[in-house]
């Protein structure tokens, strides 16, 4: 039987969400243009990156701390969200609102409508006051994940400032971005979880093969800007390189009844599984385990625990991809 990470006080995680959302989530009949969209009740999440993965984190007992910025009534009720969830937050208020995110899952087709706002503009002042929130709570913790993307205002190597105070810490860093946030880190980084699609922003190039994409994950590593990847495939699971291995874990099918957060869960479960001094490889077994798990649950609502380890007793074991290399 495969073995499921188990609740230790000593575990910290510190996340870090620059641009966190309240997220809309509602369902309608059709979604056409022009006419009026006659929706049902809606549910509202404290939603980012790094909220998500906080929460998550939370349901399989990790002790884990919020850092981000929040501003105006949205941000307030993210708060309140977020504390609902027994995550406690280190939040710095900024003068702007925090921004929305809307959801609409359309019932004749099945299709989901995703619209997200771009968030709201930081001074340099609160920028700074984010960073050195981050530096007081990454302190005595085991990981920090930083996770979504950067708002208006924020420049674009300030996942680069992360990193770095991340390694003047001594505390592994794990980044979960894209665009600009993602090609402008340079080093720092010790776990690096890019999908297909921001691998492919990152080098520039389309990766249309498995053989591709392990060779720019192993770029990555060669350059210095991490030292692990793990590439998420969505439906077809997940890529892991490292110095030393190439290896792909498949992902457990299932009917999804949400896509959303199902990236941040898998981040949350694989923090929680290296907290645990696991091997990568059973990390991000368990990532997956719980990313699939997510898939079932609505808008950015949180999987179980039982179904987490539900499917953790199905995933595969890796597959090694080593000879796909040059």
């Amino acid at each position: 039987m495969k073995e499921s990470p188990k609740s230790d006080a000593r575990m910290s995680i510190v996340t870090l969400t620059m641009n966190p959302a309240l997220d809309i989530t509602t369902n309608a009949d059709v979604v056409r243009h022009t006419d009026k969209i006659r929706c049902d009740g809606a549910r509202y999440d404290a939603g980012g990156g790094g909220i998500n993965v906080a929460r998550f984190a939370r349901v399989l007992d990790a002790s884990v701390t919020a850092v981000y910025p929040a501003g105006g009534p949205t941000g307030a009720l993210v708060t309140d969200l977020v504390g609902e969830s027994d995550v406690p937050v280190a939040r710095v208020i900024i003068g702007n609102p925090t921004r929305e995110s809307f959801t609409v899952n359309e019932r004749s087709t099945g299709k989901q409508y995703r619209f997200v706002l771009p968030g709201p503009q930081l001074t340099p002042a609160e920028q700074a006051q984010c960073l050195d929130t981050l530096r007081r709570a990454a302190a005595s913790a085991q990981f920090v994940v930083a996770s979504g993307s950067l708002p208006p205002g924020v420049p674009a190597d300030f996942y680069q400032r992360v990193a770095d105070i991340c390694g003047e810490l001594g505390v592994p860093l794990i980044l979960d971005t894209s665009g600009g946030g993602l090609n402008h880190v340079k080093a720092g980084v010790f776990l690096l979880k890019p999908s297909v699609r921001e691998l492919r922003e990152c080098v520039g190039s389309p990766l249309e093969t498995e053989s591709e994409q392990l060779a720019a994950a192993h770029g990555l590593i060669d350059r210095g800007v991490t030292q692990a990847v793990v590439v998420s495939l969505g439906s077809e699971g997940a890529l892991v390189a490292t110095s030393r291995d190439s290896m792909r874990i498949p992902a457990i099918p299932v009917h999804a009844v949400s896509g959303v957060g199902a990236g941040d869960a898998m981040v949350a479960a694989m923090t929680v599984g290296l907290s645990n001094a696991w091997p990568l490889s059973k990390a991000v077994r368990f990532g997956i385990a719980a990313a699939t798990a997510k898939l079932l649950t609505p808008g950015t609502s949180a999987c179980t625990r039982a179904d987490v380890d539900r499917f953790f007793e199905l995933v595969s074991e890796p597959i090694d991809d080593s000879a796909l290399l040059p």
